[in-house]
Parts: C-alpha cells; structure tokens; sequence
C-alpha cells in the first residue's frame, strides 16, 4: 500500500484530499490528513465578523467539524506535527511517525505579534485583529463600544494572508459607521509599508480614488517598529508616528515553525517551492500548496485552489512516471468589499497586474473587473456556498469559467503601458 500523506486540513489540504481520492486507487493508496485542530474555518468571513454584516454574527457562521469536507476514503488525524524528517519521508506528530510515499504541505501561515515590539500587549488593551477567528471576535466587540476617535489599521510587514483583507476592512468600516450614524466623529487611517493602497499601480489608482471618496486615510511607506499601548501610538523605523484610538493589527504573517525547522524554509517559515511545478525545492517527493509556500503570488483562497489543481495534475503525473508541467502562471482573482453592498473584483498572475475588463467571459461578464459594482459584492457573498458545496468538495476543476491559468482575454491590457508597467 502506497501512501500520501497531506500535512493541513485548510482549503488546500481539504480540496487536494477531495481530488486525490477519485484519482488514486484505493486499493494501492492509503491517503492521511493530519491537523492540530478539529475545526474548519471559512477564513473569507473573518473579515465580516467584527461589523457583524452580511450574516456574519458568530463562530457558528464561519465553522464546521474539520470531518465533514473531508472525503469518507482519506483517514484524518488530529495531531500537532513535530517534524518533516524528508532525507527518510516520515513525519513526527503527538498522534506518533508516518512514513509516505508523497507529501503535500498545506500547513498554512500564522500571525506572529510577538515580532513587534509592544504588540502584544497592546493586544491585551487597545488593538486587535481579524486574522483570527479569536480576534475577529474581540474586535467585534471593540467596535460595538467603539463611539468616536480614530480607528487605525495598520499592517506591520509583508507578506501577509490575502493582501486585500485590510483594504476591505477599512471600506466595511467606513460602512459600518455611516450605519451607526457616527461616521463624521470617526476618522480613518489605512497605514502600511508599501508604496500604496495596492502594489500594483492601476489597481492602487483605482482604490485610492475610491478611499478619496469615503475619506479614508492612506499613510504609506510606515514600515512598524514598535507599538506603545499605554500612548495608542504605533511608530515606524524612521520615527514617524501614528495615534490611534483602537487599532486593528495585521501582525506579521509567518510561515509554519516546523517548517523552517526541518529544513524547508526561507528563514521565515515558508517552504521554498518552485514558481511554475509547485514542487519543493530542498525535499524529494513533496509539493506545497496555500499559504506556506514562497510562490510570488498571493496567499488567498483562490490561489489555494488553483494551486490545488495545478499539485493533482502534477503529482499524478509524477506517480505515472512523467515530469511536471512547469505552467503554473501564479493565478489570483478575488473580490474586493467596499460597503454599501458594492465590491470590485481583481484578476491577475505572476506577470500580469490587475486591469479593467471583463469577467468571466470576454466582452460580456457578468462581472466588472477593477469596478465598484453591486453584482461583484454579490459573487462575493455566494461564493460561501461555493466553498462549501463546490470548491472544498473538488468539483470546480475543469470549470471554463475559472480557469487554473488565467485567461488575457477581456482585459484592457494597454492600460500597464500607460501606467508605466511591461
């Protein structure tokens, strides 16, 4: 009996175990999932847990029992993994060693506030964040108490899980207070390392424009030093400052710890992995998928699964005695929320920045990209049904409509050129 064992039983484990299992017969091949924790978490609704919108109140709306997307053929263990001893393809967890044939490491990111100076005491007092289902709830508390001051979100580092989430919340905020019918006595600031808004220039045009428009503050370049609660000041290596009534946190984001320690990181818990096959670079008979892989795209659901179909078409391949395909373009698409029931929606790869176009189908849509529109906030309020129903399940490869590589069609490409890009 062959073995795969899949360490994570987040969207990308969960979606690989789905697709593996009606590939591989189950006679040869015994599939193990291992995760610490017994839950699943439809992460996409941490963001609107704190404004308590859309129907998002309480734990029970994001969390299911990590069994159930799981399929009934793959063994699921509930373990803390220890070590990746790679060089003899075992695994060292609380629930004892599993030796495998492949791996796949889905074993996701983690916020790590204790990086920052003062910040994890101001976690304690004045500041929360929604990148955690523990803090989406706290910070849905603070905000109900929240009456007037300034409200900050500030991102310490880069990179982070899903880049536009803090994008989003500063809009749902602006939203959530015009519905408290307080917006004028709060103010809003969106402070961050980079450059922008968003990384890419047509997109950051576009969003700044928007932010304008609700008066949310951009503070760009404020790369985090440390964080004084006792003040409700956060300040930047250069020693500019911020004050801050309540602020939300996103602390740097880093890769699993075991990871690192087994010898398959990048100094900062993400497995090295190659761009274009998703295979790792420093073990055999591993790929990566999610949010702990290095690959230069986003860490978001979206790219999970594309990623996750691109690792079953290349492991099977690898099992058949053939190479790779080297293809993976590093597709990314995703909604962004902007209140008000309205969101744009953003498509891109490795190569090529977010643009203006259509979407899915060329020239028609339905759907707007990089426009404020009513039916892109609603493609993103189905798109939970769509996690649990169709993606998680693995029933999405093949759809023309979302493609893993992403199509050129639709898109105002002229618009890089005259945004200075190539």
């Amino acid at each position: 009996m062959k073995k795969l064992l899949i360490l994570g039983a987040g969207t990308g484990g969960t979606l690989l175990a789905n697709l593996l299992s009606r590939k591989l017969p189950h006679k040869e091949w015994e599939i193990t999932v291992i995760d610490k924790s017994p839950e699943h978490h439809y992460q996409p609704g941490y963001l609107f847990l704190p404004f308590k919108l859309y129907g998002y109140n309480a734990k029970e709306d994001i969390v299911r029992p990590v069994r159930e997307p799981l399929p009934h053929s793959a063994k699921f263990v509930q373990a803390d993994v220890y070590l990746i001893d790679h060089k003899n393809r075992a695994v060292h967890t609380s629930a004892g060693n599993f030796d495998y044939d492949w791996l796949i490491l889905g074993l996701g990111c983690r916020i790590a506030p204790e990086e920052v100076e003062g910040l994890e005491d101001a976690m304690n007092k004045n500041a929360h964040t929604f990148y955690t289902l523990e803090g989406a709830l706290k910070m849905q508390e603070a905000l109900e108490n929240f009456q007037e001051g300034h409200l900050v979100l500030n991102i310490a580092d880069m990179p982070i899980k899903c880049p536009v989430a803090p994008i989003e919340f500063v809009f749902l905020a602006d939203y959530y207070f015009h519905l408290k019918n307080i917006r004028d006595r709060v103010q809003i600031s969106l402070v961050t390392p980079l450059t922008g808004a968003f990384t890419k220039p047509v997109a950051n045009e576009t969003l700044h424009r928007v932010m304008d428009e609700k008066n949310i503050k951009v503070v760009p370049n404020f790369a985090l030093e440390s964080v004084d609660a006792d003040n409700k000041v956060i300040k930047s290596y250069t020693g500019e400052t911020v004050s801050y009534d309540l602020l939300c946190s996103i602390p740097p984001n880093l890769g699993p710890q075991v990871i690192e320690e087994s010898g398959l990181g990048d100094g900062i818990g993400y497995a090295v992995t190659e761009d274009k096959t998703l295979k790792s670079k420093r073990a055999e008979n591993t790929y990566v998928v999610g949010d702990c892989s290095n690959v230069h795209t986003s860490k978001a659901g979206s790219v999970t699964h594309f990623e996750a179909e691109i690792v079953s078409e290349n492991l099977l391949r690898e099992i058949a005695g053939k190479e790779p395909h080297p293809d993976y373009d590093g597709h990314s698409n995703c909604f962004i929320e902007t209140g008000f029931h309205k969101a744009f929606l953003i498509d891109f790869n490795y190569d090529i920045e977010p643009v203006h176009g259509t979407f899915p189908i060329p020239g028609i849509g339905p759907m707007s990209l990089l426009e404020n529109t009513y039916l892109n906030h609603w493609g993103k309020m189905a798109f939970k049904w769509v996690y649990w129903n169709l993606m998680l399940t693995g029933r999405l490869p093949g759809d023309p409509l979302l493609p893993i590589r992403m199509s050129m069609s639709g898109k105002k490409l002229d618009e890089i050129k005259q945004h200075g890009g190539h």
